[in-house]
C-alpha cells in the first residue's frame, strides 16, 4: 500500500501555502526573490506533471526508458555547460565528464542485477546519478574558473619555471576539486542523522520496507560518491588541457 500524497485539492492547498510562505518571507526580509520563487514553483507544477505522463508510457519500454535517460543526459551537459559559462561548442567535453561520472556507475548498477534491467529500474537510478554528475561538473567547472582568474600570476610563474599549461594549470586547479565534492561528502556522512534522502523517503512512501528503503539510498549515495568523483576528475583534466574553457578568460588562458 502506498503512503505517497494524494493529487487532490488537499495537495493543491498545501503547495499554495507553502508558496505564499516563501513569497511573503522573501518580501517581508528583502530578500529579493519572491518572483523568481513563483516562477520556479509553477514551472516545477507544469514540468512534473508533463513528466509524470510521459514517464506513465515510458517506463512500461526498457529502449523508450534509455531514450529518456539520453534526453535528462543532454539537459543535464548543456545545463553545467552554460552554468560554468563555456561556449555551446565546447559542451561535447562536459558531456564527456558527466558521462565519466555517470556511466560506469549506472552501469554497474544496472549489470550487476542490483537494480532491476526496466524502465521503472532504469530511469530512477539513471536521473539521480546523472544529476549528481551535472552538480559536481557545475561546482567544479566555476571553481575552477574560479581560480584560474585569482591565481593567474600562479599560473604564470608555473609556465616561466618551464612547465606545460595543462602542469601549470593542473597546480592551480587540483586544490579546488574537494568544494566540488563537499556536499556528496556531508550528505553521505550525515544521512540517517541529519537527513532522510529523497531515495529513502521514495521507497517508504511506495510501500517498501525501512530495510530495502535504506538499502536503496546507500546504493544511491555511494553510487554518488563514485560518480561526482570521476566527473570532477575528469573535467579538471578536460580543463587543465584547455578542451573547456569560460568565455571571459578565453583572452588569458590558456598560454
Amino acid at each position: 500500500m502506498t503512503t505517497a500524497p494524494a493529487a487532490d485539492w488537499r495537495l493543491a492547498a498545501v503547495l499554495v501555502i507553502l508558496v505564499a510562505v516563501a513569497v511573503l518571507t522573501s518580501l517581508r526580509a528583502g530578500l529579493g526573490v519572491h518572483r523568481d520563487q513563483v516562477v520556479a514553483a509553477l514551472r516545477a507544477v507544469a514540468q512534473l506533471s508533463a513528466v509524470a505522463l510521459v514517464l506513465t508510457a515510458m517506463m512500461a519500454s526498457l529502449a523508450w526508458s534509455f531514450a529518456f535517460v539520453a534526453v535528462m543526459f543532454l539537459v543535464a551537459s548543456i545545463t553545467s555547460t552554460r552554468r560554468m559559462g563555456a561556449p555551446v561548442g565546447e559542451l561535447p567535453w562536459v558531456a564527456l565528464a558527466i558521462a565519466a561520472g555517470a556511466g560506469p556507475v549506472v552501469a554497474l548498477t544496472l549489470l550487476s542485477g542490483v537494480v532491476p534491467l526496466t524502465g521503472a529500474g532504469v530511469i530512477p537510478i539513471a536521473g539521480i546519478v546523472i544529476g549528481g554528475s551535472m552538480t559536481a561538473a557545475t561546482l567544479t567547472g566555476r571553481r575552477a574558473f574560479d581560480e584560474l582568474a585569482a591565481q593567474a600570476g600562479g599560473y604564470e610563474a608555473a609556465l616561466a619555471v618551464g612547465l606545460h599549461s595543462p602542469q601549470a594549470a593542473l597546480l592551480v586547479l587540483e586544490p579546488t576539486a574537494p568544494e566540488a565534492l563537499t556536499p556528496g561528502l556531508d550528505q553521505t556522512r550525515t544521512v540517517g542523522l541529519v537527513t532522510l534522502p529523497g531515495a529513502f523517503i521514495g521507497v517508504i512512501l511506495g510501500g517498501g520496507t525501512a530495510l530495502e528503503a535504506g538499502a536503496a539510498q546507500v546504493l544511491v549515495l555511494i553510487g554518488l560518491l563514485a560518480a561526482q568523483a570521476l566527473t570532477t576528475a575528469t573535467l579538471l583534466r578536460v580543463i587543465a588541457h584547455a578542451r573547456v574553457v569560460r568565455r571571459s578568460l578565453r583572452d588569458s588562458y590558456p598560454r
